[in-house]
């Protein structure tokens, strides 16, 4: 009876491998020579450049001091570092002679021209949702805009056997929904758009959702915010900390300029994502993304007046506190921050706010319960390619110690939020000025 046991089981064993065998094979598609491929007509061409800045193809393809599209930027994980892909048309090292077959194989479904499985630090996860079309244009612009670079794609740090590229199909199984984006007839065009934006080309979940132990989407905090490259990723839902709620329209002025006067501006890893992508996007399509992000918060459709925010509490109060007041002089805190921050952060009303000089009360940089976003700020500034194009702000990492930024940040959590305080603040601030820069 027990060798019968040990026999079906073994048979059924041998059964599941052979089925998983055939679910993750994959033949390799025929390589395209460069003459071989079709014509693109200038429109498609354009179609392409723009949708893949609002992918940031560039942002991720591209290593520091690199050629674009080259690859070996560093993705790194909890489980090691992949390194993206060369995706120049060179055909060597790059994918020049992949056929618009293959390209869309690897959009959509995580699988290279020689059959091999793509790691998911590539988010074909969201790519699966584009359409044919928009594949295409991405092919088009990639093979006639983009400059061949004959350079070799460094190898991933994985551990065996999470190198192992064919148990990616495993993962898939068990995490990616393949297939086009499907319009929902019960929501309006623009939200339709939005969410297509969102959820494929952008693929904004894939930094603002967290992560199981997997490494996939927890699909059950979509949009509840998570860590990127030791920056916080704020929640997207109606668990977004910031004093004045979003709107529509804050998201939309947000995306399109970095910076909304409500919110703050647009650094670290959020930089690139505006002014290298979506901001290229015409007008439309950001509205149509702030239609849909609003409707994540919960903001739905309600009117974006209410984001001026003239009655909002969180709003009143830290305008309130940052009055100047004689006794900022008997704490640290407050002395570095009126003579270091005061002059260019002071609003006296709601109507005095600008999107490039946000109040701090209400960003939500000071409200998340990690404060890695106000402390990289202090310590590097914003530079004039982030936030607000051409406005820049000092960096204050060789002026002031850790004790110095601690104090400040302290001072802001205490009275221009009802928040509790953030624990050894000096010492986060001595981890994260070590590892600044790093996005």
């Amino acid at each position: 009876m027990i060798k019968r046991i040990f026999l079906a089981l073994l048979l059924l064993a041998v059964v599941v491998a052979v089925a998983f065998a055939v679910y993750a094979w994959h033949s390799e598609l025929p390589a395209m020579a460069a003459s071989d491929r079709p014509d693109f007509d200038a429109a498609t061409v354009e179609k392409g450049r723009v949708l893949a800045a609002a992918g940031y193809c560039a942002t991720c393809h591209t290593a520091k001091g690199g050629e674009p599209y080259a690859g070996n930027y560093p993705v790194v994980s909890d489980f090691g570092t992949i390194y993206a892909s060369n995706i120049t048309p060179d055909p060597d090292t790059g994918i020049g002679d992949w056929s618009p077959e293959a390209f869309r194989r690897a959009m959509h479904e995580g699988v290279d021209r020689e059959g091999r499985h793509l790691f998911p630090a590539f988010p074909y996860d969201h790519f699966t949702k584009l359409s044919d079309q928009d594949v295409d244009a991405l092919y088009a612009y990639l093979m006639s805009e983009v400059t061949p670079v004959n350079q070799e794609t460094r190898e991933p740090t994985l551990p065996f056997p999470l190198d192992l590229r064919f148990l990616q199909a495993g993962w898939k199984l068990l995490f990616v929904n393949f297939g086009r984006y499907q319009p929902d007839p019960a929501r309006s065009d623009a939200w339709n758009r939005g969410a297509y934006l969102t959820e494929g080309i952008s693929h904004c979940g894939a930094c603002h959702t967290p992560r199981n132990a997997l490494g996939a989407e927890d699909p059950d905090r979509r949009f509840a915010g998570a860590t990127i490259d030791r920056w916080v990723a704020p929640a997207l839902t109606a668990d977004n900390p910031s004093g004045v709620p979003w709107s529509a329209r804050d998201f939309t002025t947000y995306l399109t300029l970095g910076a909304d006067r409500f919110h703050g501006v647009a650094a670290g890893p959020m930089g690139p994502v505006v002014h290298g992508g979506v901001a290229e996007l015409p007008d439309s399509d950001l509205n149509a993304l702030g239609v849909y992000l609003a409707d994540v918060t919960g903001a739905g459709q309600r009117d974006d007046r209410a984001s001026d925010a003239t009655d909002n509490a969180a709003l009143a109060a830290s305008l309130a506190a940052g009055k100047p007041d004689p006794a900022w002089r008997l704490e640290q805190g407050a002395r570095l921050y009126v003579s270091a921050c005061a002059a260019c952060h002071y609003n006296a009303t709601p109507d005095s706010l600008t999107a490039t000089r946000p109040d701090l009360g209400i960003n939500s940089a000071t409200r998340l319960d990690d404060p890695a976003n106000l402390i990289h700020v202090m310590l590097d500034g914003i530079p004039a390619d982030e936030g607000s194009h051409g406005v820049v702000m000092p960096a204050f990492r060789s002026a002031l110690d850790d004790q110095q930024i601690a104090a400040i940040a302290a001072y802001l959590r205490a009275t221009r939020t009802d928040l509790p305080a953030w624990p050894d603040l000096p010492a986060r601030v001595g981890e994260l000025r070590a590892h600044a820069g790093t996005h």
